[in-house]
């Protein structure tokens, strides 16, 4: 049974047992309803049955918030069209792009983090009013799909090889079209209520054409060259890697220590080096001493004999680089297998020798090792060093040894041919940008990191040797030299048209056959998707540049900051205003979620268990930039939160006039709650909880403006859960159940609906389901709450009455922690005199009804003086607050025979137990042999046993004393 409604003309009414129920038949054709009997309070309750087709769920009939209608509101939400811009909200957009999931993925919970942060920016701005846009979006993913796809392959025994480029790259979209919309469809499950009309793929004819729109510009420029550098090449992918997708992992492995003769010396003249990777050897081109270390001093200048290589000789340098209390203070240059040797060897001027070909096997360098697996010679190597007396030893090294993110292979650095953009003058602009305040990063800490990356960036390698991707528009003449005669064009008639021109109609021309780094396109996101190179699109001119970037802060430098240095080169104008770097979501014990520890938490079967709306809570808390661990405490905490929310709303609605009741309902209305004057005409109660909302809307208001998540968060689930359902709810049980005056249950009823209705839209950017299918529960609902108005700041609160209440709060605690103290049956009503000035009693008393029933006191029995009662001697004193305390006659909370009885016979078994203790410590034989932390244990315990033993001798007296009054 569910309460199904839509907001969208044409539609028909129907009343059912005072609820106005609005149905678009459009939607819901078999829709059918019952009413049902009055409940006991008199209020309403109703049952509708509704067809399978159904959106929202009862608060009066389900338990619970029912998890599996999400879907449902979500699909209604989007059939609305409340996902896109309203361009007649503002002139004053927000705009997020997208940081866009790879087309292979599947939702974890880093995803379930930036959907969640940026969703609550998109809501919030929304209801603001802001024409609002969330650009949706997926990245092609050049490598993570290139090798699902060879995986399919070689389940079925074939080759990307075999298959040829243009047949393999058919195949590939063949399976993006089966099984890309995975991600898409798991971040539609978390609420992301995403433009998806404006939806793109990186491979699309839009961003394609941006993409090599850019390179050809930047080639234009000067900015993009060819030439052979080290970078991070993967021998399993073939491919050139980006450091992002590159890992490093604390693993065992073996430092080598050799000899390298001194060439012209006696056996007695080497020098030792230590490398955790022997087999680069043959890739040496100098050994290298620090100038000042006197050991090797009389070395520098002479030549060192690399070992295994028929003799083959290399100078001896020295250079501040080297760490002389490192190792043994030796080092071999390798530069065409080690990114630092590689600096050394550019500064220093030395040439540059590569053993290894792409696949990971040593070349025709290497001599007898050629063709060796790399591992394989390490292994062969060392064996043939010890037979040839040049192994001095090996012994066990922790390594951090750099594995591929995709293949989990270790990667080699290697000396290769590639594309690159020069750095230096785009990061110039990118670091101007957030010097003048154009880009505000936040956290703030993270500036000085994109400052100290921008400052000492390094060329860019963009080329990757994939099939899948951006082809690189590169164009080669055959039969000439790849690196001096190539054409960069648009497409290849262009390029063939400038073939001809500079080489006649008899040239041949051949594409690069290499792709672009997917960090390439990504970089054009937030503008390509928005039309440029097309400036003139309307979406262009409206959204760019956008308003926010939310993304996680380990990939500041790879996209981010590339973002903004393209967006500043190729639209003059920063892409986005706000860079919001989130943490990280580790396990309970803080540890990083991976497979290999078993502790991965799936976000959709989190969303099952628990719900779309306590996840994204329990998400949202975290403080930004820092990590956060989540657990399944958390989650069960905020699941209750989400029970709490429907079980308010159960109460609120059942206990509002019937709709049929019009004039109530026109007084109702009539209460405005945004002046003094109509704050000041309340009851406590009520002044009270509307004071702390209208004080609740700035805070959270604020915080939401400085995107201050957790903290709105917080705020507002402590104001409802304490504030309004712990609180107000019971005090207003007094106005509706015992007042007997139909006017003030109807400020109550206002009241409770006013400050509820607020609550939702506080919460609904973080909580969008459960608010939603309750704001369509309440009555006189105009429009959907994704799109309803945010709440009004500063409005008006009086913090003299909110003093006053928390006055009587203070009182009704001591009156509770009595109860308790003193075992009162909570069904029993006690008698109380109230004692204050003139002035709080005057507040106190006029709250009498709320007094007695949250402190559980007999309404007729409550007295109000400025002195204390005659019976003070046999009453508990309670001092509430300065000016405010209570007495409680002891007689009418309990038998005080009885309780003397039984507190005499506790004590003599808590004295036994005491001198037990005593005399164990008194014993020398005990103390001097039993373990030090027994010894203090049981001094612990003696302690606590004295202070109960004084506490329940003092409780005695007093209540002897009262008997003795008594008689």
């Amino acid at each position: 049974m569910s309460l199904q409604t839509a907001i969208s003309a044409p539609s028909f009414l129907s009343s059912c047992s005072g609820y106005r129920l609005k149905f678009n038949p459009l939607f819901f054709p078999n829709f059918s309803f019952s009413r049902c009997r009055s409940n006991r309070l008199g209020r309403r309750n109703f049952a509708v049955f509704a067809s399978e087709n159904s959106v929202f769920t009862s608060p009066e009939m389900d338990k619970s918030f029912d998890f599996t209608s999400e879907e449902r509101i979500y699909n209604w939400w989007e059939s609305q069209g409340f996902f896109r811009p309203k361009f007649d909200q503002g002139t004053e957009h927000f705009v997020i792009p997208m940081p866009p999931p790879n087309v292979t993925g599947s939702l974890h919970m880093g995803h379930a983090m930036f959907v969640t942060l940026e969703d609550i920016m998109i809501r919030y701005n929304r209801m603001k009013g802001k024409p609002t846009l969330w650009l949706p979006g997926t990245d092609h993913a050049g490598i993570a799909t290139q090798l699902v796809v060879e995986r399919m392959l070689a389940f079925e025994g074939m080759k990307r090889v075999e298959l040829g480029r243009d047949e393999f790259t058919k195949r590939v979209w063949e399976w993006k079209e089966k099984y890309g919309g995975t991600i898409t469809n798991q971040i539609k499950r978390l609420g992301a209520s995403c433009d998806w009309s404006r939806e793109h793929f990186t491979l699309d004819e839009q961003l394609s054409r941006a993409v090599i729109e850019a390179f050809v510009r930047l080639h234009e420029k000067g900015l993009i060259y060819q030439g052979s550098y080290i970078v991070n090449w993967s021998p399993k992918l073939q491919t050139a890697v980006s450091d992002l997708e590159v890992e490093y992992s604390e693993e065992p492995g073996i430092l080598y220590y050799i000899k390298y003769r001194v060439a012209g010396g006696s056996r007695s003249d080497f020098l030792t080096i230590a490398t955790t990777r022997p087999e680069t050897l043959f890739g040496d081109v100098a050994v290298a001493v620090h100038p000042q270390d006197e050991r090797y001093s009389k070395y520098i200048g002479q030549m060192a004999i690399v070992p295994m290589t028929y003799g083959r000789h290399v100078p001896i340098i020295s250079d501040k680089y080297v760490d002389k209390d490192f190792g043994t203070g030796v080092l071999k240059i390798s530069p065409g297998h080690d990114h630092n040797d590689y600096l050394l060897a550019r500064k220093l001027g030395l040439p540059l020798l590569n053993v290894m070909n792409k696949d990971g096997t040593l070349n025709e360098v290497a001599g007898l090792y050629c063709g060796l697996d790399r591992f394989e010679a390490r292994k062969r190597l060392w064996s043939d060093l010890e037979e040839t007396g040049l192994a001095v030893k090996n012994e066990p090294h922790t390594l951090r040894v750099p594995r591929s993110q995709r293949g989990g292979e270790v990667i080699e650095p290697l000396v290769s041919k590639q594309w690159f953009v020069t750095m230096e003058p785009l990061a110039e602009k990118a670091l101007h940008a957030v010097e003048k305040g154009e880009l505000t990063i936040m956290p703030e800490r993270f500036e000085k990191i994109y400052n100290h990356w921008l400052s000492n960036i390094k060329d860019w390698c963009i080329s990757r040797q994939l099939w899948w991707g951006h082809r690189i528009p590169v164009w080669y003449i055959a039969g000439k030299d790849c690196e001096e005669e190539y054409i960069v064009a648009r497409s290849a008639d262009e390029a063939l048209e400038k073939a001809y021109k500079k080489y006649g109609k008899d040239v041949e021309i051949y594409q690069d056959p290499d792709v672009l780094d997917t960090w390439f396109s990504s970089a054009l996101w937030p503008f390509s998707t928005l039309g440029w190179p097309d400036t003139s699109t309307e979406d262009f001119k409206r959204f760019y540049p956008t308003t926010m970037l939310e993304t996680g802060h380990d990939i500041l430098f790879f996209w981010v900051a590339r973002m903004v240095m393209m967006g500043i080169e190729f639209t003059g104008k920063v892409p986005f205003s706000y860079v919001y770097l989130h943490g990280l979501i580790r396990d309970s014990q803080g540890r990083k979620m991976s497979k290999t520890l078993g502790n991965v938490i799936d976000p959709i079967d989190t969303i099952k268990e628990f719900g779309t709306d306590a996840l994204r809570f329990t998400l949202s808390l975290g403080t930004a930039g820092q990590d956060l661990n989540l657990s399944t405490e958390r989650l069960t905490a905020n699941k209750s939160f989400t029970n709490k929310l429907w079980n308010a709303g159960k109460f609120v609605l059942q206990n509002l006039p019937s709709e049929e009741n019009v004039s109530d309902w026109e007084i109702m209305l009539d209460y405005k709650f945004d002046t003094e004057e109509s704050l000041l005409k309340l009851p406590l109660s009520e002044c009270w909880v509307v004071s702390k909302l209208h004080t609740l809307i700035d805070v959270v208001t604020e915080s939401y403006d400085k995107f201050f998540f957790g903290d709105v968060g917080r705020e507002t689930y402590d104001f409802f859960w304490s504030d309004f359902a712990d609180w107000y709810i019971e005090a207003s049980k007094a106005r509706l159940y015992h007042s007997g005056d139909n006017t003030v249950a109807l400020v109550a009823q206002a009241v409770l609906l006013y400050v509820f209705e607020n609550t939702l839209k506080l919460l609904h950017p973080f909580m969008p389901f459960v608010t939603e299918a309750l704001w369509q529960a309440l009555p006189k609902r105009k429009t959907a709450l994704i799109v309803s108005a945010w709440p009004h700041t500063s409005l008006p609160r009086h913090a003299n009455l909110i003093k006053r209440f928390q006055n009587l709060q203070a009182l009704t605690r001591a009156i509770r922690n009595a109860r308790a103290e003193y075992s009162v049956e909570p069904a029993k009503r006690i008698s109380a005199s109230i004692v204050g000035s003139e002035e709080v009693i005057q507040y106190i008393s006029k709250e009498k009804d709320v007094l007695a029933l949250l402190s559980r006191l007999d309404l007729q029995n409550i007295h109000f003086t400025d002195s204390p009662p005659g019976d003070a001697n046999q009453s508990v004193h309670l001092v509430a607050s300065e000016g405010l305390e209570a007495y409680l006659p002891l007689a009418d909370m309990i038998d005080i025979s009885a309780e003397v009885e039984r507190l005499s016979k506790r004590l003599s078994k808590m004295q036994m137990e005491y001198e037990g203790l005593k005399a164990r410590l008194s014993s020398p034989k005990f103390v001097e042999k039993a373990p030090e932390d027994i010894v203090r244990g049981v001094q612990e315990k003696a302690a606590e046993a004295e202070e109960k033993i004084n506490l329940t001798k003092n409780r005695l007296a007093f209540l002897k004393s009262t008997v003795l009054v008594s008689k």
